[in-house]
C-alpha cells in the first residue's frame, strides 16, 4: 500500500502520458519547434531596462534570483474562471504561469549554490541542481514572447508537464544527499534549507499543475480526457483546487487509510469520530489536505495504540471560521442620483458560499509528548523511531532518537513503504503545507494524558 503522499506526486507522469497520446502531432514536431523557437523567438526585452539582461541559463540565474517572488494565493489560481475556460482565458493562464516559474526556479538554483561546495558536489544534490538548471533552460526561450494561440499553449503545457515530472522525486533525492553529507552540514542547516525549499516547491508545483489541469478541462481541448482531471460531475473544481472541499470527507478517507496501516502493523484498528460542523466546505487543494490529515492521524493513531488506549476514539472536531463582515459605507446620495443597490455593494464570487477558513482539532489519548521531545518535533532531522526496532516500540512523541532517521525515511519515501512509524518529517512538512496559504499547525500536549493538534487552514490567503 502506498503512502498517501505518493498520490499527488503521480499526477505528472499521467499528464506526460496524456500529452503523448492526445498531442501526438504537437509532440512529433516539438524538437523542430524548439529549434525554431530558439532562433525565431529568442527572448526580447519587454522593458528598456532589460536590454542588457543575460541570455544563458548560468548567467541569468543571479538576475532572476534578485527578482521578488510573487506572493501566490488561491485567488490567483482561480482568477481565470471556472472550467471550461475560453481560449483567451486559457492563454491568460499560460502567460500568468510563465511569468512566475522562471523566477521561482532561479531562486531554488541560487539557494543550492549557496550551500557548501562539498555538499553541492554530492551526486544526489548535484542531480537536483542540474534538474533545476535544465528546467529553467526549457522555460527561458518562452520569455519575452507572447503565448498567443492554442498551438503555443499546447507546446508550453508540454514543457510544464515535463518540468513537474522531472522534479517528482526531488525531496527523497535531496534527503539522500543530505544524509550522505551529514558530516559537512549541521542538522539545523538541513532543517532550514529543507523548510525553505519545500515551501518554495509547493508553490512551483501548484502553479504548473494548476495550468495543466485547466488545460485538460478547458473548452479548447474538451475532446481530451485524462485520469487526473476531475470528471464533469464535479463542477466545484477549478484546476486542482476544490472550491467546495468538505474536510470531513477527507478525514474519513485518510482515517481509513491510516487505520489499515495500523491494523497491518499492530493488529489493532483505531476508531475516530468527527464532531463540530462536519458539513463545512471551503476552497482548498485536496491533495494538500490529504497529506496533512494523513500525517497527523498517523501520529494520533500510533500514540493511541501504543499507549494501550485503542478503546478511546480519536476525536476530530471541524470548526468553520465565521465569514468576515465588512461594513459597507453608505455614500450620501447626490441630487438626481439613485442610492446604490445591494448588487452594487455586495459582489458575489464563486467562493462566497463556503467558509473563509477551517480549524480542525485532532485529539488523542496517546499519553502526550515528553518535555524532552517537544522542542524537537518541528525538526526535519528528528524522529522517535529507532532503526533497530522491527516494530517500533517507542511512542511517536517520546523514546529513542536518531538524527539520521528522518532523512532515511524521506530518502526512501518513494519505495511504497506502508510503515506508520519513522516519519519524523511529518509535522514540519504538514506545517509547511498549512502555512503556505496563511494557515498553521499548533500542538498542545498534556504529558501523561494526550495531545491536541490544531490545524488551521485559510481558504483564500497569501502564500510564498
Amino acid at each position: 500500500m502506498r503512502h498517501a503522499v505518493a498520490r499527488p506526486l503521480r499526477l505528472v507522469p499521467r499528464a506526460a502520458r496524456a500529452f503523448n497520446s492526445h498531442h501526438a502531432r504537437a509532440s512529433s514536431t516539438l524538437q523542430h519547434s524548439k529549434d525554431k523557437d530558439a532562433s525565431a523567438h529568442r527572448p526580447q526585452a519587454q522593458h528598456h531596462h532589460d536590454r542588457d539582461r543575460p541570455r544563458h541559463t548560468a548567467d541569468v540565474v543571479p538576475y532572476l534570483a534578485k527578482q521578488p517572488l510573487h506572493p501566490l494565493s488561491l485567488a490567483d489560481l482561480v482568477k481565470h474562471g471556472r472550467p471550461p475556460l475560453s481560449a483567451e482565458a486559457l492563454l491568460a493562464s499560460a502567460r500568468f504561469t510563465l511569468s512566475l516559474l522562471p523566477i521561482r526556479l532561479a531562486h531554488r538554483i541560487q539557494a543550492l549554490r549557496n550551500l557548501p561546495y562539498i555538499v553541492v558536489s554530492n551526486p544526489n544534490i548535484s542531480k537536483i541542481y542540474n534538474n533545476y538548471q535544465h528546467s529553467l533552460s526549457t522555460l527561458l526561450p518562452w520569455q519575452g514572447r507572447t503565448i498567443s494561440n492554442l498551438d503555443d499553449e499546447i507546446r508550453f503545457t508540454e514543457v510544464l508537464a515535463e518540468l513537474v515530472q522531472t522534479h517528482t522525486d526531488t525531496i527523497p533525492i535531496l534527503a539522500r544527499g543530505f544524509l550522505e553529507c551529514r558530516k559537512y552540514i549541521s542538522p539545523t542547516e538541513v532543517t532550514r534549507f529543507l523548510d525553505e525549499h519545500l515551501r518554495a516547491r509547493i508553490g512551483t508545483r501548484l502553479v504548473a499543475e494548476q495550468h495543466i489541469a485547466l488545460h485538460f478541462s478547458s473548452a479548447a481541448h474538451s475532446g481530451l480526457t485524462t485520469n487526473h482531471t476531475p470528471p464533469p460531475e464535479h463542477p466545484s473544481y477549478i484546476g486542482v483546487i476544490d472550491t467546495a472541499l468538505r474536510p470531513a470527507a477527507t478525514v474519513d478517507s485518510c482515517g481509513g487509510f491510516v487505520a489499515d496501516i495500523c491494523e497491518l502493523n499492530y493488529g489493532v484498528r483505531p476508531r475516530w469520530i468527527i464532531d463540530g460542523e462536519p458539513d463545512t466546505t471551503f476552497a482548498f487543494v485536496p491533495m494538500h489536505l490529504e497529506y496533512i490529515i494523513t500525517e497527523l492521524l498517523k501520529n494520533a493513531f500510533r500514540a493511541t495504540v501504543e499507549n494501550g488506549m485503542n478503546r478511546e476514539p480519536v476525536v476530530i472536531t471541524i470548526a468553520p471560521e465565521p465569514p468576515e463582515v465588512k461594513p459597507t459605507p453608505t455614500p450620501t446620495p447626490q441630487p438626481h442620483q439613485q442610492p446604490p443597490t445591494s448588487c452594487d455593494t455586495n459582489p458575489i464570487t464563486p467562493l462566497d458560499d463556503n467558509a473563509p477558513g477551517v480549524t480542525i482539532r485532532i485529539r488523542d489519548r496517546g499519553g502526550g509528548i515528553g518535555p524532552d521531545v517537544l522542542p524537537n518535533i518541528w525538526s526535519y532531522s528528528f524522529t522517535t523511531f529507532s532503526e533497530s526496532d522491527d516494530v517500533p516500540g517507542a511512542g511517536p512523541w517520546g523514546g529513542n532518537t536518531n538524527t539520521d532517521d528522518a532523512l532515511n525515511v524521506i530518502s526512501a519515501a518513494n519505495n511504497g513503504s506502508s510503515s506508520i512509524a519513522g516519519l519524523g518529517y511529518g509535522l514540519p512538512l504538514s506545517r509547511a503545507y498549512a502555512e503556505y496559504f496563511g494557515g498553521g499547525v499548533a500542538v498542545q500536549s498534556l504529558y501523561g494524558w494526550g495531545t491536541d493538534v490544531y490545524l488551521r487552514l485559510k481558504g483564500v490567503g497569501v502564500g510564498e
